[in-house]
């Protein structure tokens, strides 16, 4: 039976981003608070047809948990380097996830630096998503984590509800295609926030 928190996220990917801004995201003595989200949907068969996400094949070996349930951790390597952290979201069978863009640290500042040596202050720790998954440390092996169990090394926290006053909203960062979709939600009054690239390869706006 899925935890109440992860039935907050079974819902439709921008709301359970909005959901996600300002939870707690735990793995070991490291903590980040979630400043900055992206939502992706599914495949073409799905609740919520999106070119930009991973689902967009359907089920495949590397996009598997996206497809249910909610509240697991999907990872993936992005450039080749960078181990990047979602959180699944919707129904079980109905792919999306939830990409963490960038987040404060919180707790575990010293081992997060150790993590980060490159970063030139501690709002740097984990702001972009590959940082914020070195950060953490997150490997290939945490792949499928139960996010809300209580007992894994890897725990999310939903936290009460930030204001819809307080997100901004605008188009995803580096997608190629459906580059004006407005599911990138940030807290602006966050430091952390990433700067906003769009995708070279994406269409002129019209």
């Amino acid at each position: 039976m899925a935890s109440v928190s992860a039935q907050e996220l079974a819902v439709d990917p921008p709301t359970a981003a909005r959901r996600l801004l300002g939870a707690t995201l735990s793995s070991g003595p490291v903590s980040v608070r979630i400043v900055e989200v992206e939502a992706y949907g599914s495949d073409p068969a799905g609740l919520w047809p999106d070119p930009a996400a991973h689902s967009w094949p359907g089920p495949t070996a590397r996009n598997a948990v996206m497809f249910g349930p909610a509240g697991r951790l999907y990872v993936y390597r992005s450039y080749g380097i960078h181990v990047c952290a979602n959180v699944t979201t919707g129904f079980d069978g109905a792919a999306s996830a939830v990409l963490l863009r960038a987040g404060e640290v919180i707790a575990g500042h010293d081992l997060a630096r150790v993590r980060r040596p490159a970063s030139r202050s501690d709002v740097d720790l984990a702001r972009g998503p590959g940082n914020l998954g070195s950060a953490l440390g997150f490997t290939f092996d945490d792949y499928g984590t139960e996010l809300f169990d209580p007992y894994s090394e890897i725990r999310l926290e939903l936290n009460p509800a930030v204001p819809q006053a307080e997100i901004a909203v605008g188009p995803r960062v580096g997608v190629s295609v459906a580059a004006d979709v407005a599911w990138r939600f940030w807290l602006p009054a966050s430091p952390a926030v990433s700067t906003y690239r769009r995708s070279p390869r994406a269409p002129e706006r019209s």
